[in-house]
């Protein structure tokens, strides 16, 4: 058992353990130095207890006090002892604290250490680049599918309608527009002038005698009056106008 060598739950208990029982000695240490104290400052009072009732000239007080000095001395030494011991476990246990909080940084890195090698466990800088490679391939494709959805679907139209043919066009149009509302505006203003001129022009006075009358001039009139509708009658009626016309000249 004595000298066999340490498994490995007993070397990480090994620090705790230490810890743990410099603490109770220097508990046990500190109760003993507070009990050597005591006992010092009881002896130092029975020493001035014996001096004050003889005040001194009795020779078996005077011995009693002198005992209880010495004892008061031995004590002291004790005392001195002890606050050694306390001072060196104080300063022990700072040091085994101190490796043991080194030692378990130094596991909690090792254990940092063996995570992060299982994590990077088949991957090396080539895949890592080949990973990064691809990502920016499939940024590079999300953009062109972006751009490809964004753009207009009927672009090949529009790139066969000329815009030019299209303004001249539509020159044509309003230039056509315009004339005809220009010949619009003439027709109108001729119609306006020629009421505007039958208005203006002076008509010559009703005769205020009466007209002779005439057999042939009454028939015109009838008939002009009658208002013949069809070509036959009017070609009858011109025929015998002309007739009597030529009758009445003695043709």
């Amino acid at each position: 058992m004595f000298g066999g060598k340490a498994t490995k739950k007993e070397q990480q208990e090994a620090p705790k353990k230490a810890i743990l029982e410099t603490r109770e000695q220097i508990q046990l240490l500190t109760k003993k130095q507070a009990h050597l104290q005591t006992k010092i400052e009881t002896n130092r009072q029975q020493a001035k207890l014996y001096l004050t009732k003889t005040n001194g000239s009795s020779a078996s007080n005077r011995e009693l006090a002198k005992n209880s000095l010495k004892r008061v001395k031995i004590l002291e030494n004790q005392l001195s002892k002890i606050n050694g011991q306390i001072d060196t476990l104080e300063q022990q246990l700072f040091s085994i604290e101190s490796a043991n909080l080194n030692l378990e940084t130094m596991r909690t890195m090792k254990n940092s250490a063996k995570a992060m090698k299982i994590m990077h466990e088949g991957l090396d800088i080539d895949k890592v680049d080949e990973t990064m490679d691809d990502i920016r391939e499939q940024v590079e494709l999300s953009e062109e599918i972006s751009d490809a959805i964004s753009r207009p679907l009927y672009s090949s139209v529009n790139n066969m309608v000329d815009e030019d043919e299209l303004d001249n066009e539509l020159d044509e149009l309003m230039n056509e527009e315009a004339s005809q509302n220009v010949v619009g505006e003439n027709v109108v203003g001729n119609a306006n002038g020629v009421t505007n001129i039958s208005d203006k022009m002076e008509l010559p006075d009703v005769p205020v005698s009466k007209l002779p009358e005439s057999k042939n001039t009454k028939e015109s009139i009838t008939s002009y009056a009658n208002g013949n509708t069809s070509e036959n009658e009017e070609e009858d009626e011109d025929e015998r106008a002309l007739r009597e016309l030529q009758a009445e000249m003695g043709l």
